[in-house]
């Protein structure tokens, strides 16, 4: 039963968001341009050429939501500060306007019982230091550093800890390798440098919040990576894959290194990106958490393009989101405990940041929405992740995404993740049934370690 979940009594129960997916007025209070507005105006881009100008409304909305949030019973809310809201051109002058609506939104919650736990970088990188090279630009990790100063001295006083980046392998793989999401570059490996920056930039920041007394966690996401058969070919391709995807972006950081890429026959230093000394930045300022989002497990065979040393293929016989995403539940249990076998006591205390699935729900006649897929979803996830803190895994937290229905990056506003359904015409709010669910979990545990 879902309501004796095992989970241990500090446990924290959120939900995660992210700015250019729910705040809109992408015009207003003195914002820039970001690459998601500049890449969404392209055409053929998005879906159905959608664009985050409104999204789910939450600038002027916030109240409603935070509302929603204490209603669920949550402790924390992860949600991400728009890097051109603060800092229009990425650099330079600051937007008072933009500071002033995360410092209404802190003291909402506060207000509300819910510790926030802000996500700096959530890809919606100011269109000004895209113009410069983004980040295929050294420079970028330097700006960021100066603008997670600018927020932690504004909110660093009610926020304790922080997280610096959201998936930088989605975003150097998906931004500056295939061309799929802003800003639409298509260098394949060239992009590499696009990962050794955000993790600069990362080690950077980390300093700079860690001056100021702040925890420091980043949120990457991550795949158990199964082989398509025992045969050596397969196997060798999913290593590579598990590099790739899963190593380079935990390695350095808590490992103080980068994984062996040379399947992918690139130079250790990336084409000179990796400079004497960064390595120690990325790692220096440790982490007091590791953010953790998971979706699905990922099948790898040996290659059939001979510009990749892997070949992705489907997970077959198992449930699919309305994403196409397969549904594996254990594949949670599985990612966990093997960043405790392969990192040890290196693995920083671990938070699911990120979990949850589309489902292509919409309301009933009598008004309620009922999402059992989504339900399902959730309690087979959870289950996973208490038989893995069964295992020994340290793990503190569980944030699903999302609390709303919002802007899906290149599927635009196709794709539901929400607890809570958004007609995007009105801008209604609908609880769904898994709403309930969830917050009737999150009681039940309460209630079972204030006895």
């Amino acid at each position: 039963m879902q309501d004796r979940l095992e989970l241990p009594s500090g446990f924290r129960w959120g939900v995660s968001t992210a700015a250019y997916q729910i705040e809109g007025a992408v015009d207003e209070g003195g914002r820039g341009p970001s690459i998601w507005d500049v890449f969404a105006a392209r055409p053929g881009t998005v879906r159905d050429g959608h664009t985050g100008a409104v999204a789910c409304d939450h600038y002027h909305r916030y109240a409603e939501d935070v509302a929603l949030m204490q209603g669920l019973g949550l402790d924390g809310y992860r949600f991400s500060v728009a890097w051109p809201r603060v800092v229009p051109t990425g650099a330079g002058a600051v937007n008072a306007a933009g500071l002033d609506f995360y410092d209404r939104l802190v003291d909402a919650l506060l207000a509300a019982g819910i510790t926030p736990l802000p996500t700096l970088f959530h890809w919606d990188l100011p269109q000004a230091l895209e113009d410069g090279g983004g980040w295929l630009n050294r420079d970028t990790a330097y700006r960021f550093a100066e603008y997670a100063a600018l927020v932690a001295d504004r909110l660093g006083d009610r926020v304790p800890a922080w997280i610096t980046l959201n998936e930088p392998f989605v975003h150097m793989v998906y931004g500056y390798a295939l061309g799929i999401h802003a800003p639409g570059r298509t260098l394949m490996l060239d992009a590499l440098p696009a990962a050794h920056h955000q993790l600069l930039g990362h080690g950077l920041a980390a300093a700079v919040l860690r001056e100021r007394g702040l925890d420091v966690m980043i949120a990457n996401n991550l795949t158990p990576v199964r082989p398509a058969t025992d045969d050596s070919a397969d196997v060798a391709a999913a290593t590579a894959y598990d590099a790739l995807h899963n190593r380079l972006f935990t390695d350095p950081l808590l490992l103080g290194r980068y994984p062996d890429l040379s399947a992918f026959g690139v130079a250790q230093d990336f084409g000179g990106a990796v400079r004497p000394g960064d390595l120690d930045l990325i790692a220096g300022p440790g982490l007091d958490g590791l953010g953790v989002n998971y979706y699905n497990p990922t099948r790898i065979a040996a290659p059939i393009d001979p510009g990749l040393p892997f070949t992705e293929v489907p997970i077959e016989g198992v449930p699919r989101t309305a994403f196409g995403w397969p549904v594996v539940p254990d594949g949670l249990r599985e990612l966990l405990v093997g960043l405790r076998d392969r990192y040890g006591a290196s693995l920083p205390p671990v938070t699911i940041t990120e979990n949850g699935c589309s489902v292509a729900d919409e309301p009933a006649a009598n008004g309620s929405v009922p999402d059992p897929d989504r339900i399902s979803y959730l309690a087979g996830h959870l289950d996973a992740l208490a038989e893995a803190v069964a295992e020994g895994v340290d793990v503190r937290g569980y944030f699903t995404w999302s609390l709303l229905d919002n802007y899906e990056w290149a599927e635009g506003l196709t794709q539901r993740f929400g607890l809570v359904h958004v007609d995007f015409t009105t801008q209604r709010r609908t609880p769904k049934a898994s709403y309930a669910w969830y917050r009737d979990l999150i009681a039940a545990h309460h209630a079972r370690h204030t006895r």
